[in-house]
């Protein structure tokens, strides 16, 4: 806490507002966005390293803040403050980090798969920024930062080989997929049966097992995604800027009807069960690996019935 008390006596109202910005890069929606981006695109076995990293790194980070149910910092010294801004994301236990979990697991594998220098040099500045954000703004100890820097480190040089080496290789894949299935499993499993203490923050436990079936239903899609991509689909991330947008701007449409228009119904559905969420979080993924990649081919025939009517006005 001595570290946060000190932060806590330097803070500005210039620092408090760049903070805060600079941390929403660790939140769930830019995790998303930025997955988007790549998968759809920029390069999507890029994609696919990405959201592994990120996916099982949450996997990780879920089962930790249950087992050792460490309170936020505020919560274990009633004199230490934070910024309040923070305060509506700062949800859950608070060991480890989230936001650092997922930032780092980005911004790093970002760093590690491209060769281009400065955008090495931005993504390590954002490994550093946000994991700082997050104990400026007083939710986070170092313990909490330092324990998911690390396990989105190792997550990172791990899966990289596997990725950018055996991508084309299904049966590695599939072991790959298998695994990552599996331990999202196992974490389900943990959350449901486990004979949590009677003192467990109510709260908590059903944030931590509504993420059990998000990420279960997340890695599933990816899987279902590779499955299909590989033999039906095979699209190209390739196009000119204006489809880009167009494929990005549309495309993002359909997947919030789906991540936000579908909570009642499939909640309903299902009986207020959490099923739901993994079943809604297993559409928005097979939405948006296997369903919205098939107008691709569209808007770059698009674009290049413009480059011969613009040729030929000429």
């Amino acid at each position: 806490m001595e570290l946060l008390y000190l932060l806590e006596s330097i803070r500005t109202s210039f620092g408090d507002t760049f903070f805060s910005l600079i941390t929403h890069l660790g939140e769930e929606t830019f995790f998303i966005l930025l997955g988007l981006v790549f998968f759809w695109c920029v390069n999507k076995r890029e994609g696919y390293y990405l959201l592994s990293v990120g996916l099982l790194g949450t996997v990780i980070n879920q089962f930790l803040k249950l087992v050792f149910r460490i309170p936020r910092p505020w919560v274990l010294d009633k004199d230490f403050t934070i910024v309040e801004s923070a305060r509506a994301e700062a949800t859950g236990y608070s060991f480890p980090s989230g936001h650092t979990q997922s930032s780092v697991g980005v911004f790093g594998g970002m760093a590690r798969w491209n060769k281009h220098k400065a955008l090495r040099v931005i993504c390590i500045a954002l490994c550093v920024l946000v994991p700082f954000s997050r104990m400026y703004l007083g939710v986070h100890t170092p313990l909490d930062v330092g324990v998911s820097i690390i396990i989105a480190i190792v997550l990172i040089f791990i899966i990289y080989p596997v990725i950018s080496k055996s991508f084309d290789n299904a049966k590695v894949m599939r072991v790959f997929f298998l695994v990552l299935l599996a331990l999202a499993s196992g974490y389900m499993l943990f959350v449901n049966l486990f004979g949590f203490p009677a003192d467990v923050d109510a709260e908590n436990l059903e944030h931590g097992i509504k993420n059990a079936y998000k990420m279960l239903g997340c890695i599933a899609g990816l899987w279902i995604t590779y499955e299909i991509d590989r033999r039906f689909i095979n699209f190209e991330t390739k196009a000119v800027w204006w489809v880009q947008i167009l494929k990005l701007v549309i495309g993002i449409i359909p997947l919030l009807v789906i991540k936000e228009g579908l909570r009642a119904p499939l909640s309903a559905l299902f009986g207020g069960s959490f099923i739901a969420d993994g079943v809604r979080y297993l559409l928005i993924v097979l939405f948006a690996g296997c369903i919205w990649p098939f107008t691709f081919k569209f808007f770059n025939k698009l674009s290049k019935k413009g480059d011969i009517d613009g040729s030929k006005t000429e």
